[in-house]
């Protein structure tokens, strides 16, 4: 076990965690809402420390992140553990395996292989890695071991990506600054309700950390997964999108993913696969919003996986799934017309 960061020790033995936007006021013997931080006797430790669930070389593009180093391929770890309850989680199995009655987590087992931040660092620079991703499950719930790899990653001359719910801290947000060079955000809907029903969470700490990690220089890609009659209705998608447009920037790529029916929603009579005329009209809303860059996620093969400069059209990033046919970018200009193309190329 590793001393949690981003904590307070109050009377009684209570601990206040600070990493996640939950605020977890945690009693002595208990553990936080993310059930991998528990608080022994006043101090509270990360469980989930040096223990990876998973660890695989990905194409950057399945992050996604379509603006970031295209075509590199980044090393990808995750501990168990969750501190949202997300009823269509796509990687349930670990996310949610403390609550679907996984064992405890100390000692190992099931709940992960001890790997330290240096063997990861070395793992990925073997594996020809541009960069680590903290992703699968909710990279906040592991900061520390995060954290740690980070540092390392920067010395190796890697770059670190988050892929995350957005409801980190203030805090950790600060924690992350000069560390962390880019994340894919899931804003899952603009509706309190559907965050507080769907995810035992709330939507306003999610949209803070966007502008939060947008104004400490983070590059940012959001992702909304779209889910037949939960998140899809045009009027909340706009919303959505002018968020993204008005408090970030209209260079913002935006990515809306088909959703497949998965954990407590591929139960009978859940929603089903989001068709693709739902991903082309939410693409629509997105461009008359104002958005330069809008993807279509979970759809192979389609038209508008490709980068095109919004100046004159031209492809300037060919995709087809996670493969990139080269990029002609050039200092982040279009070959054709010379206009700046917002991401991070090299």
């Amino acid at each position: 076990m590793h001393e949690a960061m981003l904590y307070d020790k109050l009377s009684g033995g209570k601990a206040r965690c600070r990493l996640c936007a939950h605020g977890c006021l945690i009693d002595p013997g208990k553990r936080g809402n993310c059930q991998v931080r528990e608080n022994q006797d006043g101090t509270l430790y990360s469980l989930v420390y040096g223990k990876t669930i998973s660890g695989n070389v990905d194409p950057i593009e399945k992050k996604p992140l379509f603006h970031f180093l295209p075509g590199t391929t980044s090393y990808s770890i995750a501990t168990i553990g969750c501190n949202f309850q997300c009823a269509f989680c796509q990687n349930w199995d670990i996310s949610q395996y403390t609550r679907e009655g996984g064992k405890n987590i100390p000692g190992g087992g099931p709940g992960g292989s001890e790997v330290s931040p240096r063997q990861i660092v070395e793992a990925a620079k073997r594996a020809g890695c541009a960069s680590i991703s903290y992703t699968y499950t909710e990279p906040t719930i592991f900061f520390e071991y995060a954290y740690d790899c980070m540092k390392l990653a920067h010395e190796a001359g890697l770059k670190n990506v988050f892929v995350t719910n957005g409801y980190e801290s203030a805090d950790c947000v600060a924690a992350c600054q000069g560390l962390l060079d880019a994340a894919n955000v899931d804003l899952k809907a603009m509706s309190e309700g559907f965050y507080r029903r769907e995810c035992k969470a709330s939507l306003q700490p999610v949209l803070d950390t966007l502008k939060r990690m947008h104004q400490a220089g983070i590059w940012l890609e959001v992702t909304t997964l779209l889910i037949p009659g939960k998140n899809d209705a045009p009027l909340e998608l706009g919303n959505l999108a002018r968020f993204i447009a008005r408090e970030l920037s209209t260079e913002v790529p935006w990515h809306l993913s088909a959703y497949t029916p998965r954990y407590k929603y591929a139960e009978e009579g859940g929603p089903g696969r989001t068709p693709v005329a739902t991903l082309e009209m939410a693409m629509g809303i997105g461009l008359q919003a104002g958005l330069a860059y809008v993807y279509p996620g979970n759809v192979l093969g389609h038209e508008d996986e490709s980068t095109k400069c919004p100046g004159c059209g031209e492809k300037v990033v060919k995709r087809r799934g996670y493969a990139v046919g080269g990029h002609t970018l050039k200092h982040g200009l279009c070959p054709s017309c010379a206009k700046p193309i917002a991401g991070v190329w090299q």
